[in-house]
């Protein structure tokens, strides 16, 4: 690991300034992402900020009855708020699917939301990857890619984005704020991730120096009845190999709202639009949920070894929603 100076900053603006001074300088929340990547020698920043001790840990209800999430509040603390486990159920099982319990106390909200999109490629440094040393190559489309993507790619990079969180929020239409030297800025999260494209290096529409200061959740009365199912190779802490976050609006038997995203299929969580219109005012049965997946996974692309990931994903979104129609109807 390259050695590193390291600060501590107590307010937005200091932690700016602090990460103006140094241009590799990095941004240190709970650190379970970047320093793992640095001991890999991934990442080697000059030194890093600690943004741990920054008044953006709470919680509280916005205006118009949504929800307002600091940057440095934790995943344990995120799950375990009593309004997002009544508001938002999908959110807390996604975070509580997402890792180990000693991760989800350091892990940060805007962390998670910036850990890296990566796969054995990107974190082993003798190999290729693109999103490490742009044009150097794509090596997993012809190695090892039976977890990677079938949606949204291209021929620089099939790598998947690993949150959980992220797909939850996605599906709840999530705003990401942040701040830079300049002043404030947002971004719906459906548009934070940049599409892969011939620059996968570039992750994020972040502008360079901005720090994330919290997430927003706007009200969303179909939330209240979501469910987040996540599939994985071993029932014990592991990245996902499909995952859906749905909410469902069921009434006399037809589908009034519906939000719908997917995990583990593409390089950014992928929100379901193509489905999500499928299925609004049709009524609410396996055929509709199964014609909707189908809908939406048409355009997948999937590389020789992670074709399975195509039925998987239909089956996985037919039985969420089956699940949350059955429950409306009783």
């Amino acid at each position: 690991m390259r050695e590193f100076g390291y600060h501590r900053a107590y307010d937005v603006a200091g932690a700016l300034a602090l990460l103006g001074a140094d241009p590799d300088a990095r941004f240190l929340g709970g650190g379970t992402n970047l320093v793992d990547l640095m001991k890999t020698g991934v990442e080697r920043p000059a030194s890093l900020v600690d943004v741990r001790e920054l008044p953006l840990d709470g919680i509280e209800p916005t205006a118009d009855g949504g929800l307002r999430i600091g940057a440095t509040v934790t995943n344990s603390d995120l799950a375990a708020h009593p309004e997002v486990r009544r508001r938002y159920p999908a959110l807390t099982q996604a975070v509580l699917a997402g890792a180990s319990g000693q991760l989800r106390n350091m892990a940060t909200v805007g962390g998670n939301l910036l850990q890296r999109t990566r796969c054995a490629y990107f974190t082993d440094v003798t190999q290729a990857c693109n999103k490490r040393v742009p044009g150097s190559g794509c090596p997993a489309i012809e190695g090892e890619h039976h977890n990677h993507a079938v949606l949204g790619a291209s021929e620089h990079c099939v790598a998947v984005h690993p949150s959980d969180m992220g797909v939850a929020l996605t599906a709840f239409d999530a705003t990401v704020t942040y701040e830079t030297p300049d002043g404030p800025g947002r971004s719906p999260l459906t548009d934070f991730y940049l599409p892969v494209a011939d620059t996968p290096h570039q992750e994020t529409v972040l502008p360079p120096g901005a720090l994330i200061t919290g997430v927003t959740l706007p009200p969303a009365p179909v939330a209240a009845r979501s469910r987040y199912r996540k599939v994985r190779e071993r029932a014990s802490y592991a990245f996902a190999i499909g995952s859906v976050a749905a909410a469902l609006d069921v009434r006399d038997g037809v589908v009034q709202d519906v939000r719908l995203a997917l995990g583990a299929v593409a390089s950014r969580p992928w929100r379901a639009r193509t489905a999500e219109r499928a299925l609004a005012g049709a009524p609410a049965g396996a055929e509709t949920f199964a014609a909707a997946a189908d809908a939406e996974l048409a355009a997948a692309r999937p590389l020789p070894h992670n074709g399975y990931k195509v039925t998987l994903m239909r089956n996985l979104i037919v039985a969420v929603l089956t699940e949350l129609a059955e429950e409306a109807a009783r």
